[in-house]
């Protein structure tokens, strides 16, 4: 639009527009568009919503609509401009200023994220409805009143004309529409070609129902437009293809091309800025649009118990004006029912009502996530008050002793202590499926499968003996996970909400082998284990066990050292927010192997780390991961409990010598898969990865050259469900 206010300036533009051509022909070009727009805007409203959503939205939509308009016509009257002398045109003003761009609405809220939200459906609806509501006012006003004669009232016999021709186009496109559609549609069924003359018969038809009423009644082509296209049928295959289409050509060469004709039809020369009536009618007017909508918002949100904040967001969001308002306004001016000045202040009016969206939504977005129940699901976030619940696969019977010794060293204190769900994720293939029965089991059915049964048996048995020694402060459920490898990831992280678990503890795909190798493993459950990672409701934690299940962890004496690596960022935090459990365990000793950039001299490493540092995002992550380390360091470190080391390296190439020159030491290292911010230390290590699900650092630690007695757990921190920062997409705040 900007475009159209500077060229319409130019001399060249001026000159060619003085004479007429091109100023017709952008007239025409626009007056066509927006026939199409109305008459898709009729098509996408449901002229039975008033049946069929609940009425408290039209009632928000006719209570805002109703107080703009008597605020208008109340108050232009006083605006003190020759215009506004005219009743009939402060009636009309009333009625432009009440309106609601339905289709602008719905498309700015979900591009802003809310869409899915309460408040977000129910601002479309009420939108929806005050559209029609406001441009059915129009429709019968331009039946009542002759805009092209001061808007005076018309002869009875004129409206009785228009009137009787609108029943007909209406009548025509209910009634007689539906059936050259449907035919159209069967003779061509969806996947299939359409046939060139059909859809040139149903094009032809439509525009001859468009046109029905302008050209045998002198009625308005663009209220004609809306009105067919709101009593036509949307099912279909050509309503679709109608809808799709004109929204196409919209977005791509008509509204650049209308807000063209915009900027040329009213100069900003001709605004008036120098005069302070100017903008004293252009306050006005906003506040007109802004006061009604809002207090409409306010009184009918009163009467259905809404909150003040809501109302008044609702009412702001209500008062959004789009193109055919805009259109309205020039073609006042063109008309000579307004002056320019006006038309451009009307303008300036539809784009401040936009303007302030994105505050609003804001506003409401951060309301939301203070009163929202959800929970950021990980450990670093976890309570120690609270129980900690982990979910924690297994593939099979031969891994059991691993999983015990990983329960012992989560177990924490006794109070609250940890809630386990051990689940024995299975493949479920034809030969157990035909072992299936009916009963309370997964998915109301029993897996009867000789093989499964002995095999949870024995896990089972192998869980109630550790268990029985030393079980304080340690719950064990059952679960079973049985699917498809093409859906088993979306069985464990449907658990995984439902249990409310903070943490998912996969196994590696790949098994050690009798040489202390790892095989080529299960490539199945590594797809799984990719899937869980990216969609998780929770952390997520790989175990590569060499060995994990033959330590015997005693509570009285050290029988495992541990290690954690911190680089930093929120995978490692989360790291070492499990490590920091595994310290309580009096059979770990733990020791914290903290990497720190080196950034001296004048190497290239050197300066691009003094380049990142710059960076607002660096800067905030490494604040992040100072204050989680100083409180890991104060909790367990400055007592003695841990150990520490400071390894300053300069390159990911150092960080490489230094991981391996930990081979042997431990029996267990725990890392964080990454999601660390340009960190020098690990860049180009990710084209060395052979299984990139465990990140760089955990890649490297777990192949099959690097040792055969460490194993390695990989934590990823519980990425924010959505994208509204840990605030659920459909939340709910009204």
């Amino acid at each position: 639009m900007q475009v159209g206010l500077f060229l319409s300036n130019m001399p060249f533009i001026r000159k060619q527009t003085n004479g007429g051509e091109i100023q017709k022909t952008l007239t025409y070009i626009v007056e066509g568009g927006m026939i199409c727009h109305m008459f898709v805007v009729g098509l996408e409203i449901d002229p039975h919503i008033f049946l069929q959503i609940p009425p408290r939205e039209a009632k928000v939509a006719c209570s805002g609509v109703l107080t703009t308009f008597v605020i208008g016509c109340l108050l232009t009257p006083f605006l003190n401009f020759p215009e506004t002398q005219n009743v009939a045109f402060n009636i009309c003003l009333a009625v432009i200023l009440s309106g609601t761009a339905s289709p602008l609405l719905a498309r700015l809220i979900t591009d802003l994220k809310i869409g899915k939200s309460d408040i977000g459906r129910f601002v479309v609806s009420a939108g929806v409805h005050s559209d029609l509501v406001s441009t059915l006012l129009i429709c019968i006003g331009f039946i009542i009143f002759d805009p092209f004669n001061n808007f005076y009232y018309r002869y009875s016999k004129n409206i009785l004309r228009m009137t009787s021709l609108i029943v007909i186009e209406t009548v025509l496109a209910a009634k007689v529409t539906p059936l050259l559609m449907n035919w159209v549609n069967r003779e061509n069924p969806d996947g299939k070609s359409m046939k060139g003359s059909h859809l040139v018969v149903s094009v032809a038809f439509v525009v001859m129902i468009c046109c029905f009423s302008p050209v045998l009644g002198d009625y308005n082509s663009v209220l004609s437009a809306f009105l067919a296209g709101l009593f036509m049928p949307r099912e279909g295959r050509i309503a679709k293809m109608i809808i799709g289409k004109v929204n196409y050509f919209f977005a791509t060469i008509f509204y650049p091309l209308f807000f063209f004709w915009v900027g040329t039809e009213a100069p900003l020369s001709q605004f008036g800025a120098g005069h302070i009536g100017t903008w004293a009618k252009l306050f006005f007017l906003y506040l007109i649009a802004t006061i009604g909508k809002v207090l409409g918002s306010v009184v009918s949100g009163m009467m259905l118990g809404f909150h003040w904040q809501e109302s008044i967001e609702i009412g702001l969001l209500l008062n959004i004006k789009g193109h055919f308002q805009v259109y309205l306004a020039i073609i006042a001016s063109n008309m000579k029912l307004s002056s320019i000045s006006t038309s451009i202040s009307m303008v300036f009016v539809t784009l401040l009502t936009i303007v302030y969206l994105p505050y609003v939504v804001t506003n409401i977005i951060d309301r939301a996530r203070k009163r929202s129940p959800t929970q950021r699901m990980a450990l670093q976030w976890h309570s120690p008050a609270n129980e900690l619940r982990i979910l924690l696969c297994i593939h099979g019977s031969q891994s059991v002793s691993s999983v015990t010794n990983f329960i012992e060293i989560s177990r924490g204190l006794a109070d609250p202590g940890v809630m386990v769900f051990l689940t024995d994720v299975i493949e479920l293939t034809d030969r157990i499926a035909v072992t299936l029965t009916h009963s309370d089991g997964v998915d109301g059915l029993t897996v009867t499968d000789p093989t499964v049964v002995g095999m949870r048996e024995q896990i089972t048995n192998a869980v109630n003996d550790y268990l029985s020694k030393d079980g304080d402060g340690i719950n064990i459920k059952r679960m079973l996970a049985l699917s498809t490898m093409n859906s088993m990831q979306q069985d464990i992280c449907i658990l995984a909400e439902d249990l409310m678990v903070s943490l998912i503890v996969l196994p590696f795909h790949k098994q050690q082998e009798e040489g202390g190798r790892l095989n080529f493993g299960l490539p199945g459950f590594r797809h799984v284990n990719r899937k869980v990672l990216r969609n998780a409701p929770c952390s997520v934690g790989i175990l590569v066990d060499r060995g994990f299940g033959t330590i015997t962890i005693s509570r009285t004496t050290i029988s495992l050292y541990a290690a954690v690596i911190f680089i930093g960022g929120k995978d490692d935090r989360e790291a070492l927010a499990y490590a920091g459990r595994v310290a309580c365990h009096p059979g770990v000793k733990l020791t914290v192997i903290r990497f720190l950039l080196e950034a001296c001299g004048d190497s290239v490493s050197s300066r691009i780390t003094i380049a990142k540092a710059n960076t607002t995002e660096y800067q905030e992550e490494m604040k992040l991961d100072d204050e989680c380390f100083a409180e890991f360091y104060d909790r367990h470190v400055a007592g003695g409990h841990v150990a520490y080391m400071e390894k300053y390296l300069v390159n990911s190439g150092q960080t490489f010598s230094t991981l391996r020159s930990l081979e042997g030491q431990y029996g267990l290292i725990i890392v964080g898969r990454g999601g660390r911010v340009n960190s020098v230390l690990t860049v180009g290590m990710n084209d060395w990865e052979e299984c990139p699900e465990l990140g760089p650092i955990g890649d490297i630690l777990s192949a099959s050259d690097y040792s055969t007695t460490a194993s390695v757990l990989i934590i990823q921190q519980h990425n924010l469900r959505g994208e509204l920062d840990g605030l659920h997409d459909e939340f709910s705040i009204m």
